[in-house]
């Protein structure tokens, strides 16, 4: 499974240089987080992996969330969009009918949401 996965990401991002693998790696760690978070197995919403995400990468990294993100690549909550539909069309993640790419559109701005000062609580 690791195998293949490492080789579709690897596929996906010589035809979509946008983003670097270890974004890829991290929205599946995240995924993971989000539907232990939610203590479900399967499907989630965008804006619960998004949530599950913003969460995971400041527990990760810390003020350096926002850092490795666009490091990766990822500026917007469209690009971790972006990254869910490339692994859907690569056969890596599964969507239901209503899931868009809609739904990662501006859900939150990076500055605001990855500032682990603000976010302290």
């Amino acid at each position: 499974m690791k195998e293949t996965f490492i080789s579709q990401v690897k596929k996906i991002t010589e035809k979509d240089t946008r983003y670097k693998p270890d974004a890829y790696e991290f929205l599946m760690q995240s995924l993971w987080f989000t539907q232990e978070r939610l203590k479900r197995q399967g499907h989630v919403s965008g804006r619960e992996l998004l949530d599950g995400l913003r969460e995971c990468v400041l527990e990760q990294y810390g003020p350096m969330a926002k850092t490795v993100l666009e490091h990766w690549g990822v500026r917007t909550t469209e690009d971790i969009g972006e990254i869910v539909f490339n692994m859907v069309e690569a056969g890596l993640l599964a969507k239901t009918d209503k899931d868009t790419r809609e739904d990662f559109k501006q859900v939150f701005k990076f500055d605001e949401a990855l500032d682990v000062f603000r976010n302290v609580g």
